[in-house]
């Protein structure tokens, strides 16, 4: 499965997440037309990314958002109350994207050695579609209030908790030989990231993520393997 293919597949670009948002609070959203509502949500979506990675959403104000999304104050009231709502409504649909499409490609996926590979390019492609947000998410865990910081976290842990599930179903298995699943599971997250945290790096090296990904999955199945290695987690 290469990217192009994935996207085909999966309903991840920035309509299909505004029109899941509208859905999901079409009862707090002042404006009922779908069609409306949807393309007004993709300009705040895509401006509030776009202020956020090149100031940092805690020094975003709602006056650099109204100017960068051509929309009025008003009109941005009409979707979210303050800046605290706004990124709560951003960052709970970006997680629920990635936990629904990580389900949904692993859910008929039953040998834990394709299992992982199938993970590794879905988690891979879903930041390449949507690289802002992960990149933003990443970067502006720090600044989060409270509970939002921990939900960030939470989001984080469930994507490893992914990896330790198909590491374990691998080892009960005897497909693979590892000790300490969480841990190779957060080896694997970092892996992860490095892609969508420094892609100038890979693109300067003219490395595509079909590539990455099969880096990384041929380097975890290298350590998996039966007598590669000689590790204990205590």
């Amino acid at each position: 499965m290469n990217l192009k293919e994935f996207e085909k597949r999966v309903a991840v670009s920035t309509e299909d997440i505004c029109r899941e948002i509208f859905a999901s609070r079409a009862a707090t959203i002042r404006i009922k037309k779908e069609k409306v509502a949807v393309g007004n949500l993709e300009k705040i979506f895509k401006a509030t990314l776009k202020l956020a990675n090149r100031k940092g959403f805690h020094a975003m104000s709602l006056r650099d958002l109204c100017a960068e999304s051509g929309m009025s104050s008003g009109g941005l009231y009409a979707y979210f109350k303050n800046k605290e709502e706004l990124l709560t409504l951003i960052q709970e649909q970006g997680r629920a994207i990635v936990a629904r499409v990580m389900t949904e490609e692993l859910v008929h996926v039953d040998d834990p050695v394709l299992a992982l590979e199938t993970a590794v390019r879905s988690h891979l492609y879903l930041s390449e579609v949507l690289q802002p947000w992960f990149f933003f998410s990443y970067m502006e865990t720090r600044f989060f209030h409270a509970e939002e910081g921990k939900r960030a976290i939470a989001g984080e842990l469930q994507t490893e908790a992914i990896f330790a599930d198909i590491l374990n179903r691998g080892v009960e298995r005897g497909v693979f030989a590892i000790d300490g699943p969480l841990l190779v599971a957060a080896a694997i997250k970092a892996l992860l990231q490095d892609w969508y945290l420094k892609r100038w790096k890979y693109r300067q090296r003219e490395i595509t993520v079909e590539a990455y990904a099969d880096f990384v999955i041929a380097m975890i199945r290298a350590y998996c393997k039966k007598g590669t290695h000689e590790y204990t987690h205590e």
